[in-house]
């Protein structure tokens, strides 16, 4: 059985359960790397220039861990997933990169996504990544079609339940028992909800954001996320803010910031990489459209790997102070 290592960064947290369908019903074995640790990004730190990126950084490292551990690496190049609208040049080049920083690299397995081609270039590139499992057309066929029903029922659990990607695979991996629901202990109730957006990759990396969704649910914060919103609302907030997408992947970040920021979250922060040029240019967006309505607190995070968390849980504390006065105010106010 052929062996497809899949590292845990940057698309991870989008397509997962897409791309372990396909390869699994293609009988090969998915291998995903351990979660990232120090270890992980001093080793793709050490292989890349200082300028990069710190998710180009913390792939490569993801990268290095699955050496020796798989037959082949799937690292796509995804350059546009919807018409008009284009990927960062991180994506773009991600396999050649790789080729180049990391030459003890296994194969690559490195189709091109480009819907701007049309579909019988997007089916092509299918069935020649197929190639490497088998012959027979309509098995590729077969694989690909279940890996779209499974990328779709994914999207739609955490938008339906409200779950973000880390808690909709672990509910893939272990479905909810049938049967009569056991009821739960109470609990207290969450005092204010924050609207955390950014990309799933500095979101949901809990090494690279110091475990920034867990400590506000500690805080008792009910977190939201960019994939609990529907594909419309995104659509109005984005068509509100920017008019017309550019960048692929930045559309969700605006968009759940734009909604967040006038449906029923009492703060949104928003997280970025350093240096990331699409990331500052629609987060800055964001924040002017908070500043002109001044209705729900903003606060922006710019993370790398020199990010204290000493700095962090300050400023979170300081937001959520704010938020608290807030609310307290407004209390005071309505009584």
């Amino acid at each position: 059985m052929m062996r497809v290592g899949i590292p845990r960064a940057l698309l991870y947290y989008q397509y997962l359960p897409m791309w372990e369908t396909f390869f699994q019903r293609m009988g090969a074995e998915v291998v995903v790397s351990s979660a990232t640790t120090k270890e992980v990004l001093s080793s793709g730190s050490s292989r890349v220039v200082a300028e990069t990126c710190l998710p180009v950084k913390v792939f490569c490292g993801h990268v290095i861990s699955l050496i020796g551990k798989c037959d082949y690496m799937f690292i796509p190049a995804i350059r546009s997933v919807d018409k008009r609208v284009y990927n960062c040049s991180k994506f773009l080049g991600l396999p050649d990169m790789t080729r180049a920083v990391i030459p003890e690299c296994p194969p690559i397995l490195d189709m091109d996504i480009d819907v701007t081609k049309g579909k019988h270039e997007l089916y092509q590139s299918i069935y020649k990544l197929g190639r490497h499992f088998t012959w027979n057309p309509m098995k590729v066929k077969e694989a690909a079609e279940a890996a779209w029903q499974a990328h779709l029922a994914y999207l739609q659990e955490m938008r339906t339940l409200r779950l973000t990607p880390l808690e909709a695979m672990r509910r893939r991996l272990s479905p909810p028992e049938e049967g009569p629901r056991v009821k739960e202990k109470d609990h207290t109730p969450p005092w204010a909800t924050i609207a955390l957006i950014g990309h799933p990759y500095l979101i949901y990396d809990e090494y690279v954001n110091h475990r920034l969704i867990t400590r506000l649910q500690r805080m008792g914060i009910r977190v939201l996320t960019p994939e609990m919103v529907s594909k419309d609302e995104i659509d109005a907030a984005i068509a509100k803010l920017v008019g017309q997408p550019y960048w692929t992947y930045e559309e969700e970040v605006v968009g759940a910031g734009g909604h967040y920021l006038e449906s029923g979250a009492d703060g949104v922060i928003g997280a970025l990489a350093f240096g990331c040029g699409p990331d500052s240019v629609m987060m800055d967006m964001v924040q002017r459209h908070a500043k002109k309505h001044r209705a729900t607190p903003f606060m922006s995070i710019t993370i790398d790997e020199h990010t204290a968390e000493a700095g962090m849980v300050t400023r979170l504390e300081a937001f959520l102070d704010m938020i608290q006065r807030r609310k307290r105010d407004k209390v005071k106010i309505c009584a």
